[in-house]
């Protein structure tokens, strides 16, 4: 087996796991939405709390993964003097533009600053 393809299925199973870790932060998105639905309708503050913490939680996680993808998507970009098709010189380039604007950090951000979740964040 060559390396690229070495490669390739290295990351097929790392993200598959990522995956596994995306079905976890939307069961917990679905319960952070209820707690956050509770302190709306009942002004409960021990609900508004539960929900800050996953929220600061699951954008944590997610930053991660974006970070993830970010060094990925630069170890294809260090490499791409390698490549001889322009296409796919063009498709590695966009590719990691792309993992740069990690949206996740800003949402994190957000999570922690506000304090009385006058800021509806989602993850996407």
């Amino acid at each position: 087996m060559n390396n690229e393809l070495e490669k390739r299925l290295k990351q097929l199973k790392i993200e598959d796991y990522i995956w596994i870790l995306y079905i976890g932060i939307i069961i917990l998105s679905l319960y952070s939405n209820t707690l956050e639905r509770k302190y709306f309708l009942y002004n409960d503050n021990i609900s508004k709390e539960k929900y800050r913490k996953i929220t600061i939680g699951l954008f944590t996680v997610l930053v991660i993964v974006y970070a993830y993808f970010l060094n990925d998507s630069y170890s294809d970009y260090k490499d791409i003097k390698k490549e001889k098709s322009p296409k796919k010189k063009e498709l590695i380039t966009l590719s990691f533009i792309g993992s740069i604007f990690i949206s996740g950090i800003l949402f994190l951000y957000i999570a922690l600053s506000d304090e009385n979740i006058d800021v509806e964040v989602a993850f996407n």
